[in-house]
């Protein structure tokens, strides 16, 4: 088990170099199931308990190469930052990371989806997200000082990598957010949990409740929160929108991730005339 004055280290040191709080809570909670799995503190245990750890979750768990490298990234930051043990982070391999395509949903399905959301506040919130291609932690995050009719923008506090953006704001959405301000009794946080009004709704329960709409409404497609914003990605890109802005819009801190987007789109695919076509056109007798 890691004890209270090993997580308050490992804590301040995170907080120290900026990361976020949820990156915070996620790399203290794996060097927590780490530890639990030895039964043992992680400082008494190294690199070679790391690798066998490592099998444990390929082989058992069967995790995602995502979560597999999320489990090493806090293990190397224990190790490396917390208890000044360079020779163990360098034994703590990546694993090589599946390359897939994101689930994305055409307009039609975009607008069924959110048609088929009972729940005000939940519409009202995945409308945003997808009208703004914000990460959920982004909209959840929103206040009221947020949203800028003025000049119609939203604005993005410390999104991923700690950086401010701004977004366009529809201007039917605005009267959404003005009509779920009235109809909440908002006072400052735009979706705060119902238990604790400053706190904002916790991200497992919306992506629960996606998945029962997903459900409910007959989609085979696997819809979470980010299937919204990866689709606001790719309608941008099928409307003619250049990559450059779409990275911009996003908050991508790489090209290349938004590059992804160009190759998701049926329409910049369908676009793309087969050399067979071409082959056999010069081959075939005219009618």
């Amino acid at each position: 088990m890691v004890t209270t004055a090993l997580r308050e280290r490992m804590r301040s040191i995170l907080r120290t170099r900026n990361y976020s709080p949820r990156t915070e809570e996620t790399y203290i909670a794996a060097v927590a199931h780490f530890a639990r799995h030895f039964g043992r503190s992680p400082d008494e245990l190294g690199a070679a308990q790391v690798i066998e750890y490592q099998i444990w979750l390929h082989e058992h768990k069967r995790v995602s190469a995502t979560l597999h490298n999320q489990t090493v990234c806090a293990l190397r930051f224990f190790y490396g930052q917390v208890l000044n043990r360079p020779e163990e982070v360098e034994r703590i391999k990546y694993a090589r990371r599946e390359r897939r395509l994101p689930v994305v949903l055409s307009p039609e399905e975009t607008a069924r989806f959110l048609a088929a959301i009972p729940i005000p506040r939940y519409r009202v919130l995945l409308t945003t997200i997808y009208s703004a291609g914000l990460r959920l932690g982004e909209a959840l995050a929103l206040r009221a000082r947020d949203i800028d009719s003025s000049r119609m923008l939203i604005r993005i506090r410390q999104g991923k990598g700690k950086k401010d953006r701004y977004v366009p704001l529809s201007p039917m959405v605005l009267e959404l957010l003005r009509g779920h301000w009235r109809r909440e009794h908002l006072l400052d946080l735009l979706f705060p949990s119902a238990r604790d009004r400053s706190r904002p709704i916790d991200h497992a329960t919306v992506q629960k409740y996606v998945r029962c709409v997903a459900k409910r409404a007959g989609f085979s497609k696997e819809i979470t929160p980010r299937t919204l914003r990866h689709s606001y990605a790719t309608h941008l890109i099928e409307r003619g929108t250049s990559t450059r802005v779409v990275q911009v819009l996003l908050g991508h801190s790489n090209v290349h991730t938004t590059e992804t987007y160009t190759h998701v789109s049926p329409q910049t695919l369908g676009r793309v005339i087969s050399p067979f076509d071409q082959i056999v056109a010069g081959l075939l007798p005219a009618r």
